[in-house]
């Protein structure tokens, strides 16, 4: 059974940049609340760049890691080599699934995604590392909510669109 397939991104607004170097650009507490709440249960498909930034598997959820390299080993996920395989492996154990990242994996599954949970950064973040553009194909919006983070001071948008 194939999934429901979701991305979960964090973008900074006036550019589409995710990252830097394998770096997210903005850490804002409320919004990796959010990112834990939504994907917590569910299989998360994630490249192996954006996996090892990270150093570990998220616990509460099956990571499913997407590599061309045949000896990558990641201990505690699933290792496949594209992301149809990841797609129906994840399908076998839950109906939703979230692509987490990074931007190849991203412009790979956006064609195939449902629903994007959009965090949009008010930011002068600079990255090198971008989110295909999206605003053609999703357009139903389900979600809204106008944030700001105190810690850092960036105005932020919590948006949840469908096709």
């Amino acid at each position: 059974m194939l999934p429901h397939v979701n991305i979960i991104v964090s973008v900074v607004q006036k550019n589409n940049a995710i990252g830097n170097e394998d770096k997210l650009l903005e850490r804002i507490s409320d919004d990796l609340k959010r990112f834990k709440a939504l994907t917590m249960g569910h299989p998360i498909i994630i490249g192996r760049k954006t996996f090892e930034s990270i150093g570990k598997p998220l616990s509460g959820r099956t990571n499913i890691v997407i590599t061309r390299n045949p000896d990558f080993k990641a201990e505690g996920c699933m290792v496949v080599s594209s992301l149809d395989e990841a797609i129906n492996k994840a399908g076998n154990l839950d109906k939703e699934v979230f692509v987490i990242g990074g931007g190849e994996i991203y412009k790979q599954a956006l064609p195939r995604t449902d629903k994007l949970y959009l965090t949009l950064i008010e930011s002068d973040a600079e990255g090198n590392v971008f989110f295909p553009d999206w605003r053609n194909d999703f357009k139903k919006e389900t979600f809204r909510e106008e944030r700001f983070d105190e810690k850092t001071g960036l105005k932020y948008t919590w948006i949840d669109l469908e096709r």
